[in-house]
Parts: structure tokens; C-alpha cells; sequence
């Protein structure tokens, strides 16, 4: 299950008067940032999701241009959610508009798909495309090829088939790298992946690689649907309007950035043992500088400290301005394991 261009869809539902243009979801015209998403009005001037927005304005000056609501669009993800648990008790959520469901346990897969569509339009407001197959990978492709408002059911026995005409950077491990030495070979269908000779396909991505990417261009995907999905990291980044070297400029936007993580770490019941700062500079060179702490932890004021630590080892005014600051927490442990405690000093 995929929802149709969600943060500009819950827009639309929260402004009716925004149905039927294009709405265009991220940062603000005359800024370095991107596109978040946006509605399929917008993607017909050729606007897409991480598309600078300065792109973005001259593609669709028309746009209508709005910030992230993250909270906002979390209330919905959790109505969308919580009207899939009622059809299916095995959810493995990808993001905060996508997950696998597994149907396996009942009679008619198709028809409670369709019921689990439906009530989410009913019940939110929003649309979601479906892709119904034997397994995560096939399923998952499906879903994008129905797009919008889609349900496309790949029948068991026919997944080769659905997949050989579609492009082979469709299959899940086929990165831009990875389709430009397959384009290189002549391989540029799943089905010519399917195929091809195993001796050339280990020598073109290695042996292991090549068996798993022939597996999955036959649609054979044995990975389960995870209830439980351990976060591995949180992270929190900001480009600068402008290229920014000051200081206490940058010490404000580390400390909001600290602050988020820690409150995403304190949802998720976590401690944070590797603090890690990234630094873009404006020739889009990119350091990361990470420490390790002995004891794990979740105190907004202690993360953004290590981080204001590591960024005056690494990073001085006097050096190239920044483009991009971000702060990554990781090394994620349970949180009731430990507890922080605070001596005064003599």
C-alpha cells in the first residue's frame, strides 16, 4: 500500500480550494531546498519529489507552494494505519505513507485488498494504490506501476512475466551505478536480467549479487513482512538559504536539530550512543565527523553539545561557509537500560 502524493493530498483535504492545482509540497521558492512532494497536477510541468524547488518554481511558477507539516501529516499516517490493522495483524510500515500487509492467512486476498483500499478513502480521505503478489518485491513494483489510484494484482505464476518489460533499475538492489554497467552490457530489461549468462552477470556486480538480482528479475522474493522494524538512526538536516559560517547562527539551527532528535528518540523509547555532524559545503563537499559516547543518551542539551564539540574541532569560522548542517544520532539502545545521571559540579 502506497498513498497518492500524501502531503499534498492531505493539503488538498485540509484546503479544499487547493483541489485541482498544483500543489507543491517542501521548502520555499528562492531557497536551496527541495521538493518534499507534490500532487500530480504539479508532476505534469515535470516537478518530482528531492527536485530543488528553485527547479521546481520555474517548471510550475503557477504551483501553489507550501511548508512540510510533518505533524500533521503523522495524524493521518497514523487514521491510515489504523484502519489497515483492522483487515491485516502483520503490518511492516517502509515510511509514513507506505507498507506491506500481509494477506496470506485469508480466502480471498484480492477482495480484502480492494476492502482495505476503500476504507481508507472512506475513512481519511486519502487514496492508496495497491499491489497484490506473492511476494514483498513484486508487490511493492506493482504498486508504482498502478500509480495513481491504482491496484494492480500479479496472479502466482505470473511475476516473471508482470516483470520482464519493465526496466531493470525497477528491481530492488539495481542502483544508478549498478543499471549503468547492465545498460553497458545490453541488459536493460528485467527480462534480459532474467536471462542473461550467470558466468557475465558475476562478472559484471560480483557472484553474490548476481544470483540474488537473477532471483528477484523471476519475481522470487522469500523476505518476510517485518512487524517489528528496528530504527537504526535519526537524523535532522538543514540547508541554508544562504551559505552560513556564523556561529551562533549555526549553533541555533544544532541545538533545533538536537532537540528533534531527541524527541524522536524519546517517542521511540531510545538512547543514542554515536552522535554524528554532517557539514555540506558550497562546492557540495561533504564531511561527517562522529564520536562515540561510553554512555547512551537521549538529553537534547547533552547531543547538541557533542555536537557543537565536534564541529569546533573540524569546522572553524575562518573555513569555507556551509551549505548543509545536519546531526545524525545512532548506536540506538533501549532506553530503560540506562539513566543519565547529572553530578554537580564542586
Amino acid at each position: 500500500m502506497d498513498l497518492d502524493a500524501m502531503f499534498a493530498s492531505v493539503e488538498v483535504l485540509q484546503d479544499p480550494a487547493l483541489q485541482g492545482l498544483p500543489v507543491i509540497v517542501g521548502a520555499r521558492p528562492g531557497s536551496r531546498g527541495v521538493v518534499s512532494t507534490c500532487g500530480y497536477e504539479a508532476r505534469a510541468f515535470g516537478v518530482h519529489s528531492a527536485m530543488p524547488i528553485g527547479e521546481a518554481y520555474a517548471r510550475c511558477p503557477q504551483g501553489v507552494f507550501l511548508p512540510v507539516r510533518m505533524e500533521l501529516y503523522r495524524e493521518y499516517s497514523a487514521r491510515v494505519f489504523a484502519v489497515l490493522s483492522r483487515y491485516a495483524s502483520r503490518i511492516q510500515p517502509l515510511s509514513i505513507d507506505e507498507a506491506f500487509a500481509d494477506l496470506s492467512d485469508t480466502d480471498d486476498p484480492t477482495g480484502l485488498a480492494r476492502e482495505v483500499k476503500a476504507a481508507v478513502r472512506q475513512d481519511t480521505g486519502l487514496v492508496a494504490s495497491m499491489g497484490l503478489a506473492t511476494s514483498k518485491l513484486v508487490a511493492k513494483i506493482a504498486t508504482g506501476r498502478g500509480k495513481p489510484d491504482g491496484f494492480v494484482v500479479v496472479k502466482p505464476g505470473q511475476e516473471a512475466e508482470f516483470l520482464a518489460p519493465l526496466p531493470a533499475g525497477e528491481l530492488w538492489g539495481v542502483g544508478p551505478k549498478t543499471a549503468g554497467r547492465l545498460e553497458e552490457a545490453g541488459i536493460r530489461t528485467v527480462g534480459q536480467l532474467a536471462s542473461a549468462d550467470p558466468a557475465q552477470m558475476a562478472g559484471l556486480v560480483g557472484p553474490s549479487a548476481a544470483r540474488e538480482l537473477m532471483r528477484h528479475a523471476l519475481g522470487l522474493d522469500d523476505s518476510p513482512v517485518q512487524t517489528d522494524r528496528e530504527v537504526k538512526s535519526i537524523s535532522d538536516e538543514t540547508t541554508f538559504q544562504r551559505d552560513e559560517a556564523g556561529r551562533e547562527a549555526l549553533w541555533r539551527v544544532l541545538t533545533q536539530q538536537a532537540a528533534s532528535c531527541a524527541r524522536r528518540l524519546e517517542e521511540e523509547g531510545l538512547r543514542a550512543r554515536t552522535i554524528t555532524v554532517k557539514m555540506r559545503f558550497s562546492d557540495f563537499q561533504t564531511v561527517t565527523r562522529s564520536i562515540t559516547l561510553e554512555c547512551p543518551t537521549g538529553d537534547p542539551a547533552e547531543i547538541a553539545g557533542v555536537a557543537g564539540g565536534l564541529m569546533r574541532r573540524h569546522w572553524s569560522s575562518d573555513c569555507r561557509p556551509l551549505r548543509l548542517l545536519g546531526l545524525r544520532v545512532s548506536g540506538l539502545e533501549r532506553g530503560t537500560q540506562w539513566v543519565q545521571l547529572r553530578l554537580p559540579l564542586p
